[in-house]
């Protein structure tokens, strides 16, 4: 919806748990060419909008910018209609080029966005669009890999992790500090699942380390700095080619590990966590 002031408000129904308020900011604003802080977002708006389905499953940001892409250009084509009249000309000859709109026969009577939207809601006319991803769109595709160096203490089987960089292609990357920090995390989660995170049971089967104090996820002081390398090879439908980031980077991580201990040590691990006492077993050939 155009506000008064030529502000743009965007409702979408998913909650923001992995900054997709920044990135529905950014889509938006790139659909309409205008800057993100003249885009409001509003998250979990189910009142007003019908069901999105959970923020989960590498799904949010891909599915989410096709609607409001598609919703953005709706706006611009209703402004047109609108802009047509003040330029005294069919909708067909109004055309929208960075940020402003103007008559194709006459530049000179550009007009911005913001100024265009603030005219024409004073006058009484509401501009709003609703909008909603393909029922039919595919998911993207994710790859990723990662590189690991490693230390293994061959008294004690202990690992440690010296680098790790993670790659991954994302499409269109909206954000690059978001994407990187969604990386990171994800590559932390399957560090963790390599060396430490395991589930212990007793023959009562009972859960013996359930808190985090005894389930060892790692820390910071248990980490190198995690590289991350963004690729982008835009997927070939959706808005701008976006794919998910957000488990991608989970699942390299216990492979290059193990394959690092195994160039490291000629041991080949073969079950998770890698901890010391299973690193040690398989580096003296007992099970």
């Amino acid at each position: 919806m155009v506000n008064h002031d030529g502000g743009v408000d965007v409702s979408i129904g998913a909650v923001d748990l992995h900054g997709i308020r920044t990135g529905t900011a950014q889509v938006a604003a790139e659909t309409l060419g205008i800057e993100p802080d003249e885009v409001n977002v509003h998250t979990a708006d189910t009142e007003g909008i019908t069901y999105t389905g959970n923020a989960a499953g590498s799904r949010i940001t891909r599915t989410l910018s096709q609607a409001v892409f598609k919703a953005g250009s709706s706006v611009i084509s209703q402004m047109k209609e609108k802009m047509a009249v003040r330029f005294g000309v069919d909708a067909e000859f109004v055309e929208y080029e960075d940020g402003h709109f103007y008559a194709r026969d006459n530049q000179d009577s550009k007009v911005s966005f913001k100024e265009a939207g603030s005219a024409v809601t004073k006058n009484g006319s509401n501009i709003i669009a609703t909008a909603s991803n393909d029922p039919g769109m595919r998911p993207a595709n994710g790859y990723a890999m990662s590189i690991a160096d490693v230390e293994v203490d061959p008294e004690t089987g202990k690992i440690q992790l010296m680098d790790f960089t993670i790659f991954q292609d994302v499409g269109k990357c909206v954000n690059p500090t978001q994407v990187e920090n969604q990386m990171q995390g994800g590559a932390v989660q399957g560090i963790g699942w390599a060396l430490s995170e395991e589930y212990v049971y007793d023959d009562q089967g009972l859960m013996r380390n359930a808190s985090f104090l005894d389930y060892r996820m790692p820390t910071a002081l248990d980490l190198p700095m995690i590289g991350t390398v963004i690729l982008e090879t835009p997927a070939d439908d959706g808005a701008f080619g976006i794919r998910g980031v957000g488990e991608p980077p989970i699942i390299a991580p216990p492979a290059a590990i193990a394959n690092a201990v195994h160039d490291a040590t000629g041991a080949r691990m073969t079950s998770l966590p890698m901890s010391p006492e299973r690193v040690f077993a398989a580096m003296n050939g007992s099970s």
